[in-house]
């Protein structure tokens, strides 16, 4: 594996953004910044979550994106992005393609612990001016990954990051990602996934579907 370093920490304040023809204030328009950076539990300081439903929260308190995948991206889309464009707190150099539930990611004396795939929503495909956006990024199996932190500190740019497998998953992202979009999962693949210490609100949404199974039996 290539060395991991941080690439650009990114935050965001609440700026509007039109979904649907209705302005509603975000979060997800984070921009690099230069410096150190507090992180705790809460995330990182300065950065505002607005959608508290749906973002943030101890179980995905920072998110992080691949620097490859930005530049895939960018291939793609035929345009530079910058980092931050996805809402990633974190761009991170050299971060693997999938990782495992309960891996961790040292940075300094920060340690931060995988939780959840990014599953795309209507804010995404808003912040990339394209309503077809949220498929296309699905498809592309992209999804970057959520961490909660297990260890504050201070971070910045330029940061070696160390990854640390937890030899006892055997759930990666990319299982909980399409896992996500299943219509019909079987229930020993949801059991499976809901053993691990997945965000709470994934575990909510893949209770419900295995209650759901239940229910047809």
């Amino acid at each position: 594996m290539d060395s991991m370093r941080i690439v650009s920490v990114n935050v965001a304040s609440a700026e509007p953004i039109d979904i649907g023809g209705d302005s509603v204030l975000t979060g997800i328009l984070k921009r690099p910044v230069d410096g150190a950076v507090r992180i705790d539990e809460a995330g990182l300081e300065g950065d505002v979550v607005c959608d508290t439903e749906r973002h943030g929260g101890p179980d995905q308190a920072v998110y992080a994106y691949a620097a490859a995948d930005y530049e895939w991206w960018s291939r793609e889309l035929d345009r530079e992005l910058a980092p931050g464009t996805f809402g990633d707190n974190l761009t991170i150099a050299g971060l693997p393609e999938d990782i495992h539930v309960g891996d961790r990611l040292l940075i300094g004396s920060v340690i931060l612990e995988a939780s959840a795939p990014r599953i795309p929503c209507k804010t995404l495909a808003a912040r990339m001016d394209d309503s077809g956006f949220g498929l296309r990024f699905r498809r592309a199996e992209r999804p970057g990954y959520y961490f909660r932190v297990l260890n504050g500190g201070e971070i910045s740019a330029g940061e070696a990051v160390t990854i640390v497998e937890d030899p006892s998953s055997s759930v990666t992202m990319l299982d909980l990602y399409r896992l996500s979009f299943q219509p019909s999962p079987q229930p020993e693949d949801l059991e499976r996934v809901l053993a691990a210490p997945i965000a709470e609100r994934l575990r909510r949404r893949f209770e419900t579907k295995l209650a759901a199974v239940a229910d047809q039996v």
